[in-house]
């Protein structure tokens, strides 16, 4: 629906969204699309805890993912402290039988470049891996909506293993396409010939830089099928939980 405080679609089409969710098993908003669909904004761990189990409540969605937060820009009242500024926080949740959230984080190292389909890489990952992991647990894949028994805690849910074996992933594979877009931009490009003006350049450059960018993922399919584990899952700690949540 939107990122970076806006909407990329006309306001009248978000209660569309918001009407078809319900049917999902699984959602994956970035911060701005949680603070829409939760009507809470995004200030702190609290609020952040309090935006994921409103989008449970409210739409009955079992699964939650909260693509990118970066947690050093939210206040800290809580005894978790937050990662250097150039990482970026998963957040991930799957419900009790009571509709409570089971939350835990994902803390990884943000890459300086832009890459266009990461979001789509992570859905289709998150999809593979969520049903890897509930294949790997006895009589979970014929549960509803695979929801886990209540005992199971967040860390250990199938939905934390999933989202580190995708991160780990993505990760890797985006590693590599830096190093292969820097090798690629290091190359000198023919001058235009004749008079070029300064947009044309800055058209040329961007193009250039954006094509480098894309991402290398059909030579590192081996990556997708065995990644390195980079990241850990980590619990949320109970001072950082709304107090209802306690």
């Amino acid at each position: 629906m939107g990122d970076q405080g806006r909407l990329y679609v006309n306001d009248d089409v978000v209660p569309a969204y918001k009407k078809i969710i319900p049917f999902a098993d699984l959602i994956l908003p970035n911060q701005f699309e949680a603070e829409t669909l939760s009507g809470i904004k995004i200030t702190s761990l609290e609020t952040l805890a309090s935006a994921v189990t409103a989008i449970h409540k409210i739409y009955s969605v079992p699964h939650v993912i909260i693509t990118s937060v970066q947690l050093f820009k939210l206040s800290q009242s809580g005894s978790t402290p937050p990662p250097p500024e150039n990482f970026l926080t998963v957040i991930g949740s799957t419900t009790r039988s009571d509709g409570s959230p089971r939350l835990f984080r994902v803390d990884v190292p943000a890459l300086d470049c832009f890459f266009s389909g990461t979001g789509d890489m992570f859905a289709a990952l998150t999809v593979a891996r969520l049903s890897e992991a509930v294949s790997a647990v006895d009589g979970l894949r014929t549960t509803k909506s695979w929801l886990s028994p209540d005992d199971v805690a967040a860390t250990d849910l199938p939905l934390a293993s999933a989202t580190v074996k995708v991160l780990s992933s993505m990760h890797s594979i985006l590693e590599r396409t830096l190093e292969s877009r820097d090798a690629e931009l290091a190359v000198a490009v023919p001058a235009l010939e004749g008079e070029a003006s300064a947009e044309e350049l800055q058209k040329r450059d961007y193009l250039r830089r954006t094509k480098a960018a894309e991402v290398r993922l059909v030579r590192n399919t081996r990556v997708l099928r065995d990644p390195k584990i980079l990241f850990k899952v980590q619990d949320w700690k109970k001072e950082d939980l709304p107090k209802d949540l306690r």
